[in-house]
């Protein structure tokens, strides 16, 4: 029997505003004593009214829009009842049958290309409070901190087939996230949660009734990458036993992720609508992205704001800059070092064209020449400047680092020199020129300094010397080790090579 995961996801986003969601607290509680940032609105006692926040709801459209989204031109909130410690109103104000987003999708990288994942909608609620149980489970504290936090939801269809697609899925929204800057997305801290619904189907891949579905189980409390992709992996081997047994699900439940053990655990029957008896919330008017209307959000402003996204970032910087798939992947990762190597490149492509001995248009130089500059910018940014210390992008400059790799582009000094100086403009901030003056890094060795050199480390080394003729070629790297010490770094490594190489064979 071959069965095909059916899985759909539920993410939480909180957003990063000022204040809360329906009052003006602190939305910073998470770095606050306990209950501090409270007020009577978002402890939801008798008498108080909401108003909502219209930095959250625009923040939505935009995020709506990032994922290809539509948006109605009235959206409004819903009062959804369920009873728990952490809800303190006995409801929530969410969002049901007329959410911010509607019938978007995602593209994500797959082993077999990319798949689009479609969204079912995108909808603007509160947080509720947070619980912390005691070990032995007879007591709970509340934490009302984080009640009334603007949260979004955004769930997919059930698309994806794997859990390694699930993970990527969830990666690419955080940093889409991140690039609107509505969120800093940090799943540790539960700025980003995310519940999975997985099933499994018998029904051939390509013809799938989803009317016919076995019943769903949910799996909550996943709060990292990994666990994502462990926990789905790990529901799909217990439902799949359950299948071989004959005994498939037949109720929708809710099981909770333990990452100690690395299983899923049940937790409760999962609730339909129905069961929250939503009704509209009588305390706010509707959300009006009406063009035009008073007191309305104006979509075309919100568009205009977009970001360029990550997805299109990555495309283009393989494109203009001829990077490869994994550099241009781990650039755009962080939008800070992506902006950091495009400011670096803007002082190369300046330098290259301010060249005397260059000929033609600024856009044929640029052309003939971006592709080895970029691809050389990107290798040193990524595997030695990141490499030398946490605060290496904010010690040095990009039109420094633009500058150190015009060095190494005019061939003015070789790699091990390279890295030297490097090391010196994180420690001192200081321009690379000034370092190679300082530390006279940039005067090098003349070619009969070279020779008389590797005369005497062959004429000190004749046992090393004999075992290289006799076919212990390996031995070459010795010599040049040897060589690169007693010139302190300042010879070319492939000059002495090929000068060893050529004493050491006659």
């Amino acid at each position: 029997m071959t069965l095909t995961p059916i899985i759909g996801l539920e993410i939480h986003v909180q957003l990063k505003t000022k204040s809360k969601m329906f009052c003006r607290c602190d939305n910073s509680g998470e770095n606050q004593p306990p209950n501090t940032t409270v007020c009577p609105v978002c402890l939801g006692q008798p008498g108080t009214l909401p108003v909502a926040n219209r930095q959250a709801i625009a923040w939505s459209a935009m995020a709506a829009l990032a994922l290809n989204c539509e948006i109605p031109a009235i959206s409004k909130f819903d009062r959804k009842s369920y009873f728990y410690p952490d809800l303190p109103k006995g409801y929530q104000i969410s969002q049901f049958d007329q959410p911010i987003g509607l019938r978007g999708f995602l593209e994500i990288e797959t082993k077999d290309g990319l798949k689009k994942i479609s969204i079912n909608r995108l909808h603007l609620e509160e947080d509720a409070a947070k619980n912390f149980h005691s070990v032995d489970g007879k007591n709970t504290l509340v934490d009302y901190n984080r009640s009334s936090t603007p949260l979004m939801e955004i769930v997919t269809e059930p698309d994806l087939r794997a859990a390694a697609q699930a993970k990527t899925f969830v990666q690419e929204l955080r940093l889409i996230m991140r690039y609107l800057d509505v969120s800093d997305a940090d799943m540790e801290k539960g700025h980003l949660r995310c519940d999975a619904n997985i099933s499994l189907t018998d029904q051939l891949a390509d013809k799938i009734d989803y009317k016919k579905l076995s019943p769903k189980t949910e799996v909550k409390n996943i709060n990292s990458f990994r666990a994502v992709e462990k926990a789905i992996e790990y529901e799909i081997k217990r439902q799949t036993e359950l299948w071989q047994e004959g005994q498939a699900p037949k109720i929708q439940s809710t099981r909770g992720w333990n990452e100690d053990k690395g299983v899923t655990e049940e937790q409760r029957t999962k609730e339909e609508a129905s069961d929250y008896r939503y009704f509209p919330e009588p305390d706010l008017p509707p959300i009006n992205f009406t063009p035009g209307a008073a007191n309305g959000f104006d979509l075309k402003k919100i568009k205009a704001s977009l970001p360029e996204l990550p997805q299109d970032k990555r495309k283009r910087f393989i494109a203009e800059y001829g990077l490869t798939v994994e550099n241009a992947r781990i650039l755009i990762e962080d939008k800070n070092l992506a902006a950091y190597f495009e400011q670096a490149i803007s002082e190369l492509r300046a330098w290259l064209i301010s060249l005397d001995e260059t000929e033609g248009t600024q856009a044929e130089i640029w052309e003939k020449n971006k592709a080895k500059l970029a691809k050389l910018a990107g290798n040193w940014l990524l595997n030695k400047l990141l490499a030398v210390s946490p605060q290496a992008l904010e010690n040095v400059a990009p039109e420094n680092f633009a500058e150190f790799i015009t060095l190494i582009h005019g061939n003015k000094i070789n790699s091990t020199i390279a890295q030297k100086l490097l090391e010196k403009m994180v420690q001192t901030k200081k321009d690379p020129s000034v370092i190679l003056d300082e530390e006279g890094l940039d005067k090098g060795v003349e070619q009969k300094d070279i020779e008389t050199i590797i005369d005497q480390i062959i004429s000190q080394n004749q046992k090393e010397v004999e075992a290289y003729k006799q076919g212990k070629t390996t031995l070459l790297q010795f010599f040049i080790g040897q060589a690169m010490r007693q010139t302190k770094g300042q010879a070319d490594p492939e000059t002495l090579k090929n000068i060893i190489t050529g004493k050491l064979n006659n």
